[in-house]
């Protein structure tokens, strides 16, 4: 790579993000989500469109597994645990033996169906068994359902793709001239092990890294934003060197550092946020770079009996035998079993048989690749009506809504945090005494443990926080006067202190003309 080559690659990165975020736009007026016309972008520029050409599987899955830490660190982060605290019970189960029940479905078809060796057949069973819960909400932004059945789609997709890697990497290596013979119960207890290991080591670094980003109290929340992906990326790397479940640990980490009492909560939510987007973005482009669509047309009718099996028996069935004993309505399951769409992590682990030496399985990446558009063309659509129809959608959506600039700027208002100095002579003014400018106001008091909203005669105190909302135009007002009051006081009005502002100036004007009328009365 030359500088130059390195221009050219920036340029059109540069293009296709810019792309890609106008395609959203698209797939929200459209209800298809976003990955299919990140797919189709990647298509157009690859061989078969704009003719770079792409072939690197290895280099897929590299790129693929740091693309999905980033995807799962953001799903950990912007996942609210009270949301899901109620749903990691059934969707751990879902996760889990849902997956093996899938994986035998699709493996006995894809073994008498297609005439695949028992190995191979569940190897494909595997790769297509996780499911993408993002495609599902992006689908249903617009008819929100019950929010038992929204949170156990959102942790699924976050705790499905630990057990798949390892069973689609166990069963790669088996499968592979090197894998080696392995009794069944070694492999339960290994997998086991990893999950459990991987679970340990993301409490661990999420509880240990609030604590330390507490401790630290990090004075800009773009260094807090840095650091939380850091420490879920830390947990990733953490557990993959003790040969634990990376994946699993990311995403716990990312939870717990999301659930926990940090400053600038919005703020990091917000980077990371743009992180997973970014990821989601590169990692599709790259996946349709790499398909062929001339090799496609051959796995369409395989991907469609395999699809079909999925969708009709095997996503089915997982569901059944996992929610029963949760006693989930059979509405509830038959909504969970035709949202179960897949994405990203089906087309990324097909290249693992490739890497990992399985002869004869170039054709599975084709395969998924069309599984993943054709039937997410089939279910994306129908979505919000079988809601409707299941009768699982609710008329009311109620959303966390967060403190960002861009309202703020639609409004014309500004926050502004004020604290209250040892030496600072705010200290004993009540609240009506600071006279702010028209269109400011103190909304809240933060003192000690305690917060309230202050009225007229409150007594502020040295170590006081106060939030200030102000229009944006008065802003400047608002801080003059504070500063002036500060230094000066209740005399810093008459003082002639240079920091008071215009505003200042103008009640001087109008309390001692008040004061000479007053005086001018009989």
């Amino acid at each position: 790579m030359t500088v130059e080559g390195l221009n050219g690659v920036l340029l059109v990165g540069a293009v296709l993000v810019l792309v890609a975020i106008s395609a959203v736009r698209l797939s929200v007026a459209s209800g298809l989500p976003s990955l299919l016309l990140y797919l189709a972008l990647g298509v157009a520029v690859g061989e078969g469109g704009l003719g770079i050409r792409f072939d690197d599987a290895e280099l897929t899955q590299v790129l693929g597994y740091s693309a999905l830490v980033l995807i799962l660190a953001e799903g950990g982060v912007t996942t609210r645990w009270s949301s899901v605290r109620s749903s990691i019970a059934p969707a751990a189960m879902l996760s889990t033996i849902g997956v093996l029940v899938s994986v035998g479905v699709v493996g006995v078809a894809a073994h008498y169906l297609l005439a695949l060796d028992w190995t191979v057949a569940l190897l494909v069973g595997a790769v297509l068994s996780s499911t993408d819960a993002a495609a599902v909400f992006s689908v249903l932004r617009r008819v929100p359902i019950h929010p038992r059945l929204s949170g156990v789609l959102e942790a699924e997709s976050g705790l499905n793709d630990a057990p798949v890697v390892l069973l689609v990497v166990t069963l790669a290596e088996i499968a592979s001239d090197h894998g080696g013979a392995h009794p069944w119960w070694e492999l339960v207890l290994l997998a086991v092990f990893e999950l459990l290991v991987g679970a340990a080591v993301g409490l661990g670094a999420g509880f240990l890294g609030s604590w330390l980003l507490r401790r630290l109290a990090l004075p800009s929340s773009a260094l807090l934003s840095l650091a939380v992906v850091a420490l879920a990326v830390l947990s990733y790397g953490a557990a993959a060197a003790v040969h634990a479940s990376g994946f699993l640990a990311v995403y716990v980490a990312s939870l717990v550092l999301g659930n926990t009492a940090l400053p600038h909560r919005s703020a990091v939510r917000g980077f990371v946020e743009a992180l997973g987007w970014l990821a989601q973005i590169g990692l599709f482009v790259l996946l349709g770079l790499l398909a062929s669509p001339s090799r496609l047309s051959a796995q369409l009718l395989p991907a469609l009996v395999l699809g079909l099996v999925l969708l009709l028996l095997a996503r089915p069935l997982s569901v059944l035998v996992s929610m029963t004993p949760f006693r989930l309505p059979w509405r509830q399951q038959a909504f969970l079993s035709w949202a179960g769409l897949r994405g990203a992590v089906p087309v990324v682990l097909a290249t693992v048989p490739i890497t990992s030496g399985v002869a004869g399985t170039e054709w599975l990446f084709d395969l998924v690749f069309v599984l993943v558009v054709v039937f997410t063309l089939v279910q994306a659509p129908t979505l919000p009506w079988f809601a409707r129809r299941l009768g699982v959608a609710h008329d009311l959506d109620s959303r966390d809504l967060q403190l960002e600039s861009a309202p703020l700027e639609q409004l014309g208002a500004d926050v502004v945090q004020v604290r209250v100095g040892a030496t600072s002579r705010l200290h004993g003014l009540e609240v009506f005494e600071l006279r702010l400018p028209r269109g400011a106001n103190i909304t809240l008091v933060v003192r000690g443990d305690d917060s309230f909203v202050p009225g007229a005669r409150t007594v502020l105190r040295r170590g006081d926080q106060l939030l200030v909302v102000t229009t944006s135009t008065a802003r400047r007002e608002v801080q003059q006067r504070l500063r002036a009051l500060s230094l000066g006081g209740r005399l810093a009005v008459w003082s002639g202190d240079p920091t008071a502002g215009r505003a200042e100036a103008a009640g001087v004007r109008g309390r001692t003309g008040v004061v000479r009328r007053l005086r001018g009365r009989p």
